[in-house]
Order: C-alpha cells, then sequence, then structure tokens
C-alpha cells in the first residue's frame, strides 16, 4: 500500500482521506460455495440475515443497528426495509462490518471517523479484508496489511487498540451457523447437510 497520510510504511490512516481509496477492489466471497449456493444455483447475493440475527452475530442492539442502516453508516446490501412489513436482509460482509464498528465504537473512535473507515473497508475484496488488522488510538484509524506494518505503526506510538478483521471473520462464521438466512426473493433455502447433523446432535443432547 502508498504510505498512509499519519501511519508508517505501508499503513493507511482512516481519520482523514486515505490514499489509495479509489483503488478497484478484487471480488471474492466470503462463504464456500457450498453454502453460498442452493441446488437451484442460486448464490449468496440473494441470501441474508434478518436484523435481530445480525444483531444478536455482530453483538450489537436493534437501536445501534437500525440507527446506522437510517444514517447510511452500515445498510443491508441484500435487501432494505421498503414498504409495510418488508425485513432488511443483511449479508455476510455486512454483518462483519458491523463487528467491526462496533470494536471501533468501543475504542472511542468517532462515527465520522468509523463512517471513513467504513467507506475505505467496503470498496476492498474480501481476499484484502481477511488480510487486514486495524489499529486505533482512539481517535484515528489505522490499516495494516502485513507484520511489519503492525511493527512500524506499534514502534511509533499510534496503534493501542487492534482488530484482526480475518478473526472477526472467523467468529461470525462459526455464530451465523445457528441462523438461518432468507432469499430476498421470498425463495426456499436448502438446508447444508453439516446444518442438519448440527441438529441430529443438538436434539439427542437435549433428549
Amino acid at each position: 500500500m502508498v504510505d498512509g497520510p499519519q501511519g508508517g510504511a505501508g499503513t493507511s490512516a482512516y481519520g482523514v482521506t486515505p490514499s489509495g481509496a479509489g483503488e478497484p477492489a478484487a471480488q471474492g466471497t466470503l462463504f464456500p460455495d457450498s453454502i453460498l449456493t442452493d441446488p437451484h444455483g442460486v448464490t449468496d447475493q440473494l441470501l441474508g440475515y434478518r436484523g435481530p440475527a445480525a444483531c444478536q452475530i455482530a453483538g450489537i442492539t436493534y437501536r445501534q443497528l437500525d440507527y446506522w442502516a437510517r444514517t447510511n453508516l452500515v445498510v443491508p446490501s441484500i435487501r432494505g426495509a421498503s414498504g409495510s412489513g418488508s425485513q432488511r436482509l443483511y449479508s455476510f460482509k455486512d454483518i462483519l462490518v458491523l463487528k467491526v464498528v462496533k470494536r471501533l465504537l468501543d475504542t472511542g473512535v468517532s462515527l465520522q471517523n468509523i463512517r471513513v473507515a467504513v467507506e475505505h473497508l467496503r470498496r476492498r475484496g474480501v481476499g484484502d479484508l481477511a488480510r487486514i488488522t486495524l489499529f486505533s488510538d482512539g481517535t484515528t484509524v489505522y490499516e495494516c496489511t502485513s507484520p511489519e506494518e503492525v511493527v512500524d505503526l506499534l514502534q511509533g506510538g499510534q496503534g493501542v487498540f487492534g482488530i484482526a478483521v480475518s478473526g472477526a471473520m472467523k467468529e461470525i462464521a462459526g455464530s451465523i451457523r445457528q441462523f438461518p438466512p432468507e432469499r430476498a426473493d421470498g425463495g426456499h433455502v436448502a438446508t447444508a447437510p453439516e446444518d442438519e447433523l448440527t441438529k441430529r446432535r443438538r436434539t439427542r443432547r437435549i433428549s
């Protein structure tokens, strides 16, 4: 990466407009094809999770979720709440961003700087996100993509709190299986074999 305005070599700072924000992002998937695709070939572009499920997975309140959606901080990419009775549907990546936002808020980063960080992260490909570690000094958010960048940042005294995005991905991937996804077109979602096996094990434990 290009040197950031306030970080060390290869580090981008999100407290201001980050360098490289306009770089094209590589496309990818956050789930294996076996999870994202049903027998009819429908992919993750139609599969999402309702607001209450997204809250539990990301560890936030529904009030936060609703406020962030209404202020366009984190909006559901699968389906928005348009019309009476419609339900927002959040993708895996949306929920990942929700989790990162929550952790940044917990460190005292302002919503204004978090908004800049979110806009930058959304431009990144999934492969790039998995390699990113975010650091914050409570004011600015810094992005590191290698151990050397982390060392440079810490030696400069700029990083106090770190978020490994890959770690957040793994946390979400583990907990999200407890919640059934929905298709934006209202179609049937096939149950993955491993999910059915989990249900059987849970039934045996209860009985």
